[in-house]
């Protein structure tokens, strides 16, 4: 059971399921394995029409929302949790390039996104702050027609394959308060960019997350995304609800395929003396009765929470921010669930349920992290400022 989704909607997870199947699937133990970044996975995808899902119409683009993003994340991780991920990111810097992007910007930017020969993503987290990427140390100051930013960046998804980075940097206005910060977009390639190893994880390994150190670079004035130090606004109205869509649609996707695999070895697995299917017994019966309840119950708040987004609805960002919290405990239960009842088999080594498990376990650390989107939440609902 789904909740009903508009036709085009539809018709875009239809794209998606058949680029999942025919592309993704079948390399995603390779991605995971070698730590590959799957460019195979995007260039798919950019021949499909999705890689402008945020893209206006009017340059090309699909012109989609919140909603749309959350079941094509969903549809793309059922198959390969990296390449949704990758996927997911570059979709949410586009939305931020979209939101205040000027003519000149368009045509540089989203125009070659729509047609799938771009590839964007965000360059927000710092050492320093963590979790709390709204507040940024990198500097910036205005020479001329440039802008010098100095500063480090790290867990840049699709690090060193992008071909630009929305990179956040402090306010360079004087008197400016915390939370003012400017967003600039980086394009690869330029001077003082210079980028770390990647970071090699536990899961999501084929996401070349890496650090960028950005030293004296010089950056066009004509990238600046909005005014200089009006950056709060883009935390709250695009950065966090897009991302938080891209990361509960690959999460919730993730849970569904670790249900599904569950699924196919009860009924599968045969007991040779007495003849039963695992799926006969009744104990089993009821733990999947309960992972596909977990499951649907997410879904339905991270549809629902994409719909109040879309529509503007002032209760949208509460339900923003307790999908992802949500479907981090599902996708973590699920799969933990999930090996325990395919027992043995789920646990040789790169076996598709310990991919899974080790996916789903990044979701608590993701920033916003977990504690801080309940907080957030919290707050929201109590009428206290949400910074």
């Amino acid at each position: 059971m789904e909740p009903l989704l508009p036709a085009q909607v539809l018709k875009l997870r239809a794209a998606a399921a058949e680029v999942a199947g025919a592309c993704l699937a079948p390399r995603a133990d390779e991605v995971d394995r070698e730590c590959r970044w799957p460019e195979h996975a995007l260039r798919a995808l950019g021949e499909s029409g999705l890689m402008g899902l945020h893209v206006p119409g009017r340059l090309g683009g699909q012109g989609q929302g919140l909603l749309a993003l959350a079941v094509v994340t969903e549809a793309l991780a059922q198959a390969c949790s990296s390449s949704a991920m990758c996927y997911g990111m570059h979709c949410v810097g586009t939305a931020v390039i979209a939101a205040k992007a000027t003519r000149d910007q368009e045509e540089r930017y989203l125009r070659p996104i729509a047609q799938g020969r771009h590839v964007t993503t965000l360059a927000l987290t710092e050492t320093g702050t963590g979790s709390h990427f709204y507040l940024p140390e990198t500097a910036c100051r205005r020479e001329g027609d440039a802008f010098v930013v100095d500063g480090s960046k790290n867990f840049i998804t699709n690090g060193g394959h992008a071909d630009s980075y929305v990179v956040s940097t402090a306010s360079g206005l004087p008197d400016a308060e915390a939370g003012e910060f400017s967003c600039l977009i980086v394009d690869v390639g330029g001077p003082g960019l210079s980028w770390r190893e990647p970071w090699r994880g536990l899961g999501m390994r084929g996401n070349s997350s890496r650090g960028l150190r950005l030293e004296l670079a010089r950056v066009p004035v004509a990238n600046l995304l909005g005014e200089e130090g009006d950056q709060i606004w883009y935390v709250f109205e695009v950065v966090a609800p897009y991302f938080l869509m891209a990361m509960s649609g690959a999460y919730l996707g993730i849970a569904q395929a670790a249900l599904d695999l569950t699924l196919r070895h009860v009924r599968a697995r045969r007991y040779s003396h007495s003849g039963e299917t695992l799926a006969e017994l009744p104990q089993v019966q009821h733990r999947v009765g309960q992972l596909w309840a977990a499951v649907e119950k997410s879904r339905q708040l991270i549809y629902h929470a994409a719909r109040l987004g879309d529509l503007g609805d002032p209760q949208a960002l509460v339900a923003l921010f307790s999908c992802k919290a949500e479907v981090a405990d599902t996708a973590v239960t699920v799969t933990n669930e999930a090996m325990t009842l395919c027992g043995g088999s789920a646990y040789g080594e790169n076996a598709q349920l310990a991919r899974l498990l080790r996916d789903a376990r990044a979701a608590h650390v993701m920033s916003p992290t977990t504690d801080l989107l309940r907080q957030w939440a919290g707050r929201s609902l109590l009428g206290l400022p949400l910074l």
